[in-house]
């Protein structure tokens, strides 16, 4: 009985290396966006002349 209650008691809580794994993959994420967003700034500001606040959506 123990051994079916235990199979069915999981959790499913994250090791802390995988968080900080996760957190490490979206700063690296986000700061290549902000680069991409500063490297096309012209760009952006062109399209930015027909769609007023128009940002590249950060995924």
């Amino acid at each position: 009985m123990h051994i079916a209650y235990s199979a069915l008691n999981t959790t499913n809580k994250p090791s802390p290396n995988k968080v900080q794994q996760k957190n490490n993959e979206r700063l690296l994420r986000y700061q290549a966006y902000q680069t991409t967003c500063n490297k096309y700034s012209r760009e952006i500001a062109a399209i930015q002349k027909y769609l007023p606040g128009w940002m590249p959506e950060f995924k």
